[in-house]
């Protein structure tokens, strides 16, 4: 290992400092490229999205397996000097047992947190029952917890999903957050609240524990706002890959529909690109 690189264990420490006060962004990329362009802006550390990650592999999002998704996570942490969260889906597994070897395997490449959903992928019953997804988060505890605290424990993240899965039921929301906190969740999501009252619900009813918001939409809401709310960390989702293929995809309609090639006037410069990406 360089030894002038943060080790997995300092950036697990400075991962969880993070979450001690403040708020951040936490932003998604979906490839190591991008992960590399977001440090260099100056990121203090970056999530993977299961969606960005799908797309890059021409397959929809949930459409990708664990043994993929583990070696997205190995490259990713490789090509960043700042923590990686991952977003671990639900676990690639339906029962408690397989969360808990499939997390295991997710520590093992050194990402400094990962997030577990509460989503089945099935639309007749998008949510696990409470009880069930209470053991898998616990489940998820036992497999983080068994690798040990003296280097720095990777992060869980309970992520309750009933807003982005057709069950916007706030109370019930809630009431699966504080149980996964319960259960040994460090920190809370859950995506696809918007408002200031949901969000502001949501913490108050978790609080101590860190709450994550995802803004993947233009929102009058910002950083600042979101900060005095008690907001303690920001994450984009999908997004940003969808505003780079959105860029992409403009530019090649214009190509095949019109002929024209006006759109690759707002291409990012190949010099600075290969400045970026010369750097070690």
């Amino acid at each position: 290992m360089d030894p002038s690189r943060p080790s997995i264990a300092d950036k697990r420490r400075s991962f969880r400092r993070l979450h001690e006060d403040g708020c951040f962004v936490i932003p998604n990329p979906w490839d190591p490229g991008s992960a590399r362009t977001l440090q260099s802006l100056g990121f203090k550390a970056v999530a993977t999205t299961s969606a960005g990650f799908a797309w890059s592999q021409a397959r929809p999002d949930n459409g990708v397996t664990v043994d993929q998704v583990i070696e997205h996570l190995r490259a990713m942490v490789a090509a960043v000097d700042i923590p990686v969260n991952a977003d671990f889906e639900a676990g690639f597994a339906a029962d408690a047992a397989g969360v808990e070897r499939n997390v295991r395997r997710a520590v093992e490449t050194g990402v400094a947190g990962l997030s577990i959903e509460d989503s089945t992928g099935d639309p007749a019953q998008p949510l696990y029952p409470r009880e069930v997804a209470i053991e898998r988060l616990r489940a998820a505890r036992r497999a983080i917890d068994a690798t040990g605290a003296s280097g720095g424990q990777t992060l869980l993240v309970g992520r309750s999903e009933g807003f982005i899965v057709g069950r916007p039921d706030l109370a019930e929301t809630i009431a699966r957050l504080q149980a996964y906190a319960e259960a040994g969740a460090d920190c809370l999501y859950a995506p696809g609240i918007r408002t200031r009252e949901e969000i502001r619900a949501v913490i108050e009813a978790v609080a101590p524990k860190p709450v994550n918001v995802l803004i993947g939409w233009p929102t009058d809401l910002t950083v600042q706002d979101l900060a005095a709310l008690g907001v303690r960390r920001i994450s984009v989702g999908g997004a940003l890959a969808r505003a780079a293929w959105g860029g992409f995809m403009r530019a090649a309609k214009e190509i095949a529909e019109k002929g024209s090639f006006a759109g690759l006037g707002e291409a990012a410069s190949g010099a600075e690109l290969n400045r970026l990406f010369s750097r070690e």
